[in-house]
């Protein structure tokens, strides 16, 4: 039962990750019209994706509980670093689910939230959320070790570069000509 439950975990996550990323890429592209092509696509895709991550996300959250329990338990071999530094991913993990959850709700429950805390502010912690799954991914992902620096490093890398030019464009001091004027 343990071992059904680890690959379950080990799947959804492995599924959760790629499509967080692409929830927090369209997202950035989503009121940005002076990214064209790039903007209209995430207009049309990114509610959805972020729903298919999100489903994905809470799988396997509701897995890890499991997982770790057997872990924590004792019904399984231990990982190979520390209970301790195991339990400070999961934290790390519980905190992005947390972020998740509550950038969702600056989206799906607007009434919620009044100034300064506005439904967008809110929904911008989605960010913060990726950013805990991304160190939580990296600390216990065991399936992540080999991908960490060459792959996890520059992708992240390349949001936080489309998230400054983002930046850049709305305060008007990079100008991005739009092909579809």
């Amino acid at each position: 039962m343990a071992a059904i439950v680890w690959y379950l975990d080990r799947g959804a996550a492995l599924v959760a990750y790629p499509a967080l990323y692409l929830a927090v890429l369209t997202g950035i592209l989503y009121n940005t019209e002076s990214f064209g092509v790039l903007h209209e696509a995430a207009r049309r895709v990114h509610v959805e994706v972020s729903v298919f991550a999100m489903i994905v996300t809470l799988l396997h959250a509701g897995l890890g509980v499991f997982d770790a329990w057997f872990v924590v338990n004792g019904q399984v071999p231990a990982p190979a670093f520390s209970t301790s530094y195991f339990i400070g991913g999961i934290v790390v993990g519980a905190g992005a689910l947390l972020m998740l959850v509550v950038a969702v709700l600056g989206f799906t429950d607007a009434q919620r939230f009044q100034r300064p805390w506005g439904p967008r502010v809110v929904h911008s912690f989605a960010y913060a959320g990726f950013a805990f799954g991304t160190v939580h991914a990296a600390a216990i992902g065991t399936d992540l070790i080999g991908l960490v620096r060459p792959v996890l490093g520059p992708s992240v890398a390349f949001l936080v570069y489309v998230l400054l030019l983002r930046m850049l464009v709305l305060r008007g001091i990079t100008p991005v000509t739009s092909t579809n004027q």
